[in-house]
């Protein structure tokens, strides 16, 4: 009886197993097809905060350069990449680190379209002080190294306009030695072009840690 009754019950249709085994590789694909769309919604979200902050980092170089119009204009400055540049030469003597008279009346310039600046854009000036390969001289003992002259002169260019007028605590001092030159160290005019000082607009630490929230 029991092989009559095994043999009596019905095999489970062919076509349900095919379509179980469907349904289960569209939910499946379903799946793989959310995944997908999600992907690309977050690469597009971050391609726009990324097109934004371009925008809104261009904007802002526009503006410093606007300001600066009538001091570009004298071409005693350049302005490249967001970079204030004033030659070193204009600034101080050879190995030297108290400001020229040209120099601090130079930047005596530049105080009103920074302080313009600052006032609408809640960032920090960063001083920059770069020299060109050449060792320090023997005669100047105040210095070891082309690090310590570097920082001394960017140390002068902030106090000054400080002394100025731009405020304290929206101004610091960086030093770069002989390192990044704007071209090779070859001869005299190349060296000449490395000893600089650069003024750069950077962001709060605040703010670049509320942007990555």
């Amino acid at each position: 009886m029991d092989d009559l009754h095994d043999q009596d019950t019905p095999a489970t249709p062919v076509w349900a197993i095919f379509s179980d085994l469907m349904a289960a590789l569209v939910g499946l694909f379903v799946l793989l097809l959310v995944w997908v769309i999600g992907i690309q919604l977050e690469l597009s979200q971050s391609l726009e905060q990324e097109k934004a902050q371009r925008q809104a980092e261009q904007q802002r170089r526009q503006t410093l350069e606007q300001a600066l119009a009538d001091p570009l204009a004298s071409g005693r400055i350049s302005f490249h990449n967001g970079r204030i540049g004033i030659n070193g030469s204009v600034l101080f003597a050879l190995n030297a680190d108290q400001l020229q008279p040209n120099g601090e009346a130079l930047l005596r310039t530049l105080v009103a379209p920074l302080r313009a600046y600052l006032s609408e854009h809640d960032e920090l000036l960063m001083v920059s002080g770069f020299t060109d390969d050449l060792a320090i001289q023997k005669d100047n003992p105040r210095y070891a190294d082309n690090w310590g002259l570097s920082a001394q002169r960017a140390l002068t260019v902030t106090r000054t306009l400080t002394a100025q007028g731009i405020p304290a605590e929206r101004i610091f001092a960086a030093a770069f030695g002989d390192n990044q030159p704007v071209v090779p160290n070859q001869d005299n005019a190349s060296r000449a072009k490395n000893r600089r000082v650069e003024i750069t607009t950077v962001p709060h630490a605040s703010n670049e840690a509320r942007g990555n929230e």
